[in-house]
């Protein structure tokens, strides 16, 4: 029997491919409370990313333009929402 895997939404724009790719990965993750992207720090998880891009590139992007977009959105990621109060330790 062919099993078909569920459709992705359609990504409108580049960045929203490039965090998407590093959501797949487990690069980044959504702060439950704002739904801010925090950066994991996971070196394997952001690998994984960076060979995704590599690989699967979007329409009409080379590889290298490819990788290049999702380390700038990563760069761009903290490890903690702006709107979270640090804890009190």
């Amino acid at each position: 029997m062919l099993m078909m895997k569920e459709r992705r939404p359609a990504i409108r724009t580049l960045r929203g491919w490039a965090i998407s790719v590093l959501q797949e990965a487990g690069a980044i993750h959504e702060c439950e409370e704002h739904g801010w992207a925090k950066d994991r720090a996971d070196p394997h998880a952001r690998e994984r990313a960076i060979e995704i891009a590599r690989e699967y590139p979007p329409e009409g992007l080379s590889p290298e333009e490819a990788v290049a977009e999702v380390r700038e959105i990563l760069d761009s990621i903290g490890d903690t929402c702006p709107e979270c109060l640090p804890s009190a330790h």
